[in-house]
């Protein structure tokens, strides 16, 4: 599938209701071939007016993250695994998951990065392990299949509790550092 075959398919999914109630497809952004990819679990508000991914409050300290560590926010790819926002910014139902994951994992295929970061709890669950704790295993590294991946608190939480703002910045440092040693 090349990137319109597949943006034409998200813009046009109905497999499940969301697709029924967004305002515009929040598909992703960034280099399509980038090492780095950062990868949420849905679109807010914001997003759902903008069509881009992280460029709300949360995706505004996203950025402040990105850019004390040095990492260029064009140079990588930002996605989430749903395309859809959901009610009142809820978590993603499992079967929303289920059928907009394929749509994240082309996405990853044509991508090819080398490193891929997960954006929360719900993204590492669904992507690193099902039973995956954010609180005790974020920035831990882990190879699967040919990606070295980790987790970070979603920056959301992180305005909600300021206090695990250091365990963020500690986790996006050693993300920067590895990827610094792959660019």
């Amino acid at each position: 599938m090349t990137w319109d075959e597949l943006k034409s398919s998200c813009e046009s999914c109905k497999r499940c209701p969301l697709g029924e109630t967004r305002t515009k497809l929040v598909f992703g952004t960034g280099n399509r071939e980038a090492k780095l990819m950062f990868v949420g679990e849905a679109p807010g508000g914001e997003e759902d007016k903008t069509g881009i991914p992280f460029v709300g409050a949360a995706g505004k300290l996203f950025d402040k993250y990105l850019e004390a560590v040095g990492i260029d926010r064009n140079e990588v790819y930002i996605a989430n695994i749903l395309k859809c926002r959901p009610p009142q910014n809820r978590d993603p139902l499992p079967e929303e998951q289920d059928v907009c994951i394929d749509y994240l994992r082309e996405q990853v295929r044509l991508i090819k990065p080398k490193m891929i970061v997960c954006l929360g709890r719900i993204s590492a669950m669904r992507l690193i392990s099902p039973d995956y704790r954010i609180t005790k295993e974020h920035g831990k590294w882990v190879k699967k299949g040919q990606y070295d991946m980790t987790a970070v608190y979603h920056p959301s939480l992180l305005l909600r509790d300021a206090s695990r703002r250091d365990e963020m910045l500690a986790d996006m440092i050693e993300v920067a550092r590895r990827y610094n040693e792959i660019k």
